[in-house]
């Protein structure tokens, strides 16, 4: 297209779609940019030609862009059975084959899988099984949410109110009732000083324990967690924490969701993060990597704690009332079943592992002697960059000073997109799995010249 065409676009654009997470001026003022392409870990946009995607779109792209599989999984389905529901015990055979797989590969922990379309959809179907599971166990007063500060857990209605960032609540009337707030469980940040590793767990958790008493444990039924965060501040728990929690929950009679949304299906070099923390969830949310974003389908994984309730008063209750028009789309449930032979195929998982800690050693190195950045952290192919005005004595941007989209606008000048995630000050870094070691090192290179570039704005 010429670039007259493109200007066309960028103006229709801004007459007729109301975006998604941007800012309504930017879009009415500045245009859009133009997704036109992807292949590997990069893309190409009509207005900044071809970038390295270091955050695989939102987190999501794992087995990287191009994949003409996929899309000859999307057509093969589509041609033979467009659409299946999965209502009144319908079934499609794509749906079948990768639950099977699905429950494989979360090594016997789970029962069941509930499709969806979306990890938002996905977390308001956890909320209300949880509150249908108490119902049945004759615990009506058992419905309060336990999510943390900072949390992301999504932004339909419930699940924004799980979400602990306060930008997604503003002029939206959330949160609902009935969600607790826990600490955010960061050491780098909110550790005292002079506090050990440990000594920070045991008062996360010990706040934990003294909101489930102060409430009452009758009230409180589920503690939603994601085992890093992600849009939050690619946050990672402190030693122990997940047991300690695990242990907490049970104590309490609390179930434990895991939101894998971002974490699952090979983003810190195993299939999903419960396995790498090493901890058991009740029910688990997944999303994203589970088609690598090439198909909108999500995945609520329910273990035996729950499933046995369900089906010991499936005969009073009858029919389970819930579920999406596009809950277990055969097409949606191909591609999955496609994106996981591949990632199988091609060791995805073991390769994220291996290239994510070539990153976050060339990130550490590099980035040793920058003065803004004070924390690398993450697992696998997901890390965040912490954000700071001085390493020592440690102290941090405010939100008025905008560091985070400052930096990130500055690496997107080198042709590398990346994620500035201001409530944490923070940068994310997500890239897809067949990103190169030479792509690493462009992203490390184009950080830490950003980072000078920052650093000079702010005369540090």
């Amino acid at each position: 297209m010429t670039t007259k065409q493109y200007d066309d676009l960028v103006e229709i654009n801004q007459k007729s779609i109301f975006h998604p997470a941007s800012s309504i001026n930017d879009v009415l003022n500045n245009g859009t940019s133009i997704c036109l392409e992807g292949k590997g870990a990069s893309i190409t946009t009509h207005n900044d030609g071809q970038m390295i995607d270091g955050m695989s779109g939102l987190w999501c792209v794992n087995v990287g862009y191009g994949r003409e599989e996929l899309g000859q999984a999307m057509l093969d389905s589509a041609s033979s059975m467009g659409y299946a529901h999965s209502f009144a015990g319908t079934s499609n055979t794509p749906q079948i084959e990768l639950s099977e797989k699905l429950l494989d590969l979360t090594r016997g922990i789970f029962s069941r899988v509930h499709y969806g379309t979306s990890g938002s959809d996905c977390i308001d179907t956890a909320i209300k099984l949880v509150r249908y599971y108490n119902n049945l166990r004759g615990k009506p007063e058992k419905k309060k949410i336990i999510a943390r500060v900072n949390a992301y857990h999504g932004t339909t209605l419930a699940a924004a109110s799980l979400t602990g960032i306060p930008s997604f609540h503003t002029a939206f009337d959330l949160p609902i009732t009935g969600v607790l707030r826990a600490p955010k469980p960061h050491f780098y940040v909110d550790g005292k000083e002079g506090e050990t590793e440990a000594q920070f767990t045991k008062r996360m958790l010990d706040e934990i324990e003294t909101i489930i008493l102060n409430d009452g444990a009758d009230t409180v039924a589920a503690f939603f967690a994601e085992p890093i965060y992600g849009a939050g501040g690619v946050i990672t728990p402190p030693q122990g924490y997940f047991q300690g929690l695990r242990k907490l929950c049970d104590k309490y009679d609390v179930l434990l969701l895991a939101d894998e949304v971002i974490t699952g299906f090979g983003r810190t070099g195993e299939w999903f993060a419960h396995q790498y923390y090493g901890f058991k969830p009740d029910l688990m949310t997944t999303a994203k990597g589970l088609t690598s974003g090439y198909f909108p389908l999500s995945a609520l994984f329910i273990g035996d704690k729950v499933w046995d309730v369900l089906v010991e008063t499936a005969d009073d209750m009858g029919v389970f009332f819930h579920g999406y028009t596009y809950s277990g789309h055969p097409t949606g449930c191909a591609v999955a079943l496609k994106n996981i032979e591949i990632l199988e195929r091609e060791n995805l998982v073991e390769r994220a592992k291996e290239m994510g800690a070539y990153m976050h050693a060339q990130l550490k190195e590099k980035l040793s002697g920058c003065p803004i950045i004070g924390e690398v952290r993450g697992a696998g192919l997901l890390a965040g960059l912490q954000i700071v005005k001085s390493k020592s004595p440690k102290t941090f941007f405010d939100s008025v000073d905008k560091a985070a989209p400052l930096l990130q606008n500055a690496i997107r000048e080198e042709k590398v997109l990346l994620r500035g995630l201001p409530s944490a000050n923070t940068i994310g870094i997500s890239p897809s799995f067949v990103i190169t070691e030479q792509q690493i090192d462009n992203i490390v290179t184009a950080v830490v010249i950003g980072a000078t570039k920052v650093q000079k704005k702010f005369g540090i």
